[in-house]
């Protein structure tokens, strides 16, 4: 069997998105585990995760803006659940495992309830998913950019890239194999001819993030879902760590709580970049997640 998976292009909301197909033929050979990137990834830097879960089927899905899928402009976080929903829709899933991390796993959230049936089970890891009151605050300013949109976009090669990231926070706390896989299949050929560019533009990803808390809607997403949903958090973030804490959970601590089915589960020895960072562990307790729902 393929130890490399087999990229589709689907078009789904409109664009054509992007997915990476692991062990096609065991399709329906219990549950396809359906993988959602955070801001600013893509689809492989799952893959060490993946080789910890052999014998599965798996879907590891690109988001609009990121890896090989079409970038288009967006209104709110729920454009990303609406994606996804559709992408899972033509993949007519069934009974799926969705995992998500950060951005991913709030999209997530949104696709699963625009789509009931599609998935029976959702782990959140470390969801960008904030206080019910934090979505009623005023909206950030028109234009508004995070830093990441400064993000240095030229590469001469994914080694160069590596080697630049490997003692920088926050991919300083990656597993080496992550972190080259993010690098290997996070560039594409530059524009001008000359090397290579980050796959997701450092101004579309400087976008994403404002964005976080405009999306009121997700809580009736939360509620809607009948299915278990898993809350992984990470530990907090640190509030001496200005203008904040990259390695610190964003997740809103009771959100558990919420979902009429969820459970919650604090790693405190690990970061906000828990896949990356311990693929293995990762992999261990999804399989866990999975079993105990069944």
């Amino acid at each position: 069997m393929s130890h490399q998976p087999k990229l589709h292009h689907t078009e789904a909301n409109g664009l054509s998105l992007a997915s990476f197909e692991w062990r096609a033929p065991l399709r329906g050979q219990g549950p396809t585990l359906w993988f959602v990137h955070a801001t600013g990834f893509h689809g492989r830097v799952w893959d060490p995760l993946i080789h910890h879960l052999p014998g599965r089927h798996a879907i590891a899905i690109e988001q609009r803006g990121h890896g090989r899928s079409g970038g288009t402009d967006f209104d709110s976080w729920a454009d990303f659940g609406r994606d996804q929903a559709a992408l899972a829709a033509a993949f007519d899933l069934q009974g799926a495992v969705g995992i998500g991390h950060s951005m991913g796993a709030h999209a997530l959230v949104q696709a699963a309830a625009f789509e009931p049936g599609r998935f029976r089970q959702l782990i959140l890891i470390d969801p960008v998913l904030l206080a019910p009151a934090d979505y009623h605050l005023p909206p950030v300013e028109p234009g508004t950019l995070h830093p990441a949109a400064g993000r240095k976009n030229a590469f001469e090669s994914p080694q160069a890239m590596f080697e630049r990231f490997a003692d920088r926070a926050p991919y300083s706390v990656f597993d080496p194999e992550a972190l080259r896989s993010y690098c290997q299949h996070g560039l594409r050929p530059a524009d001008d001819g000359r090397g290579f560019q980050l796959a997701c533009a450092p101004a579309f990803e400087g976008k994403v993030y404002p964005y976080a808390r405009q999306n009121p809607g997700v809580y009736a997403s939360i509620r809607a879902l009948q299915i278990p949903v898993l809350v992984v958090r990470a530990r907090p973030q640190d509030p001496g760590i200005k203008p904040w804490d990259p390695l610190g959970s964003p997740t809103w601590p009771p959100l558990a709580q919420e979902f009429r089915r969820g459970r919650d589960l604090q790693l405190l020895d690990k970061t906000h970049f828990l896949p990356m960072e311990d693929p293995q562990g990762t992999a261990a307790l999804i399989a866990d997640a999975i079993a105990s729902a069944a």
